[in-house]
């Protein structure tokens, strides 16, 4: 299997672990822990040895030179190239730059991003994994709250309120006591 192919599919298997991944009402932080946790269960679960924050090859750029960028989960495979996931609800061109890196040294480079729809693609090598949730404005000062149903949990659909004809008012007869049915 070819790197394309194997970070296709690791690609996949990480999106459907994340399916059935709900909440309700988190904060920002609170949502990447969440999915950070996620993946590195999900990574725990195939096997591999997971690494939190683990050390790019792609170093900071000045004044924070001579020191290494940091990943959020790095996988270690025992028969397969390593595994590196970035979590991010932002565009960032950072990340995009550290996963190229990291592609470079031979890793499989996942992003991760969440948020409301309408992610641009990475280019290539780089495998994007997008986690969809829904968005509201949080108490006052407490910024933005985000939650994840699952997929089977939608809403009833909106009901039709055409109408069906001319209504006639009757009025049903009700018989009186004594009175025979």
């Amino acid at each position: 299997m070819d790197l394309g192919q194997d970070g296709e599919r690791v690609a996949v298997s990480l999106a459907h672990r994340l399916d059935r991944l709900t909440f309700e009402g988190l904060a920002t932080d609170q949502v990447t822990a969440r999915l950070v946790d996620a993946v590195a269960e999900w990574a725990t679960g195939e096997g591999w040895r997971v690494y939190r924050r683990a050390a790019s090859v792609l170093p900071l750029p000045p004044p924070l030179d001579g020191r290494q960028s940091v990943l959020d989960i790095a996988c270690a495979r025992p028969d397969r190239p390593p595994v590196v996931v970035e979590v991010d609800h932002t565009d960032r061109r950072r990340t995009v730059e550290k996963l190229l890196a990291e592609a470079g040294a031979g890793r499989i480079p996942i992003w991760l991003r969440w948020g409301v729809p309408g992610f641009a693609a990475p280019p290539e090598p780089i495998r994007m994994v997008t986690f969809e949730v829904s968005r509201r404005n949080g108490p006052a000062g407490q910024g933005r709250r985000y939650s994840r149903r699952p997929a089977a949990d939608l809403p009833a659909p909106a009901h039709s309120v055409t109408a069906v004809g001319p209504t006639v008012p009757f009025t049903l007869p009700i018989p009186l006591p004594g009175e025979a049915d």
